[in-house]
């Protein structure tokens, strides 16, 4: 009988702790390429026939959305060719987001996996080798396609739109909210226990047009005096996202200043706290959920602050009206 056919997997690195060792500072800084990384990873010719590439090396708070766009181009266009599944690598500071941009504008329905490390290859304990191993055999594996962007660290599957960074430190550091883990990887294969799949077709998006759409993201805290939302129109913000507090909820003395954004600009209602949705229908006081929406906010649902602002800004990339940017968001409600 002739050997199975191993399943053709790319490892994408960007960078981030995974790949960081220590300079003459005593600081950690990204150094290794993909190709090296994969040199400490166990027994992983036995799970997929792999290749590499390492088209930047930089933590991850340095990244950006065009760079995100960039990659998911090299990606749907290496899974056209006939790849069975990518491995994204990068820093964990921004893998939520990286995901869920990815989960918004991949075409491939084949699988897409993020993973990190919260530990440096010099670390005791790194946790690099084995979270690179675990996602590529959720990425080798067929029932993970058609489930968009996964994240998988410390064994975990996780859901992009669910994923959250909630320790600074710990390996466990990655939680899924409110339905958390998809499945693990255990005996070396994937257990998935749910299926979760998209929410949206993809978004199209030129890559080449750089068009200019930031969005902003303010969280509001007690006393605010709402001078941050005073400046969003000034400084060149096309869109906003509120992270308030409780289900949806602002100072009634900042109000009037959200009525005004919203006239004039896409303006997105989210909680933030850690879980649950914010609400639409249940307070109606001066700055409640339902004050605002009836001013014209959008209500993000499900979404944090932090993914909102990824949508928003790739619907007014593409010149989104509040009506589209509207019926983006109901998915996710």
């Amino acid at each position: 009988m002739p050997p199975l056919k191993r399943p053709r997997i790319l490892v994408v690195s960007l960078g981030g702790t995974i790949t960081m060792t220590r300079g003459a500072s005593g600081g950690m800084t990204p150094t290794l390429s993909a190709t090296e990384l994969l040199g400490a990873v166990a027994r992983l010719d036995e799970v997929a026939a792999v290749e590499t590439v390492s088209p930047m090396t930089l933590p991850s708070a340095s990244l950006t959305i065009d760079d995100v766009l960039g990659v998911s181009v090299l990606i749907d266009q290496r899974l056209s060719e006939g790849l069975d599944g990518v491995v994204l690598v990068q820093g964990t500071d921004t893998i939520e987001e990286t995901a869920f941009l990815l989960d918004l504008v991949l075409r491939s329905e084949k699988p897409v996996v993020v993973t990190g490390a919260m530990r440096g290859p010099e670390a005791p304990g790194a946790d690099g080798p084995a979270n690179i191993l675990a996602a590529t055999i959720v990425a080798a594996a067929p029932q993970a396609a058609g489930l968009g962007t996964l994240v998988v660290l410390n064994d975990e599957i996780h859901a992009a739109r669910f994923v959250q960074k909630s320790h600074t430190a710990l390996p466990s550091a990655f939680t899924s909210s409110p339905s958390g883990p998809l499945g693990l990887v255990a005996e070396g294969r994937p257990r998935l226990h749910a299926r979760v799949p998209r929410r949206t077709s993809p978004i199209a998006y030129d890559i080449e047009a750089r068009v200019d759409a930031p969005v902003a993201l303010i969280r509001m805290s007690l006393g605010d005096d709402g001078r941050m939302l005073r400046m969003v129109g000034e400084l060149g913000y096309r869109g906003l996202v509120i992270e308030g507090m409780g289900a949806g909820h602002v100072p009634a003395s900042v109000v009037p200043l959200v009525s005004d954004l919203a006239a004039t600009m896409p303006v997105v209602l989210a909680s933030r706290v850690h879980a649950g949705p914010a609400f639409t229908a249940t307070y109606g006081f001066s700055g409640s959920e339902m004050d605002l929406l009836r001013r014209g906010v959008i209500p993000a649902g499900n979404l944090r602050g932090l993914k909102a602002r990824l949508l928003l800004s790739l619907l007014l990339r593409n010149q989104q009206k509040p009506g589209a940017v509207a019926s983006a968001f109901a998915p996710y409600s």
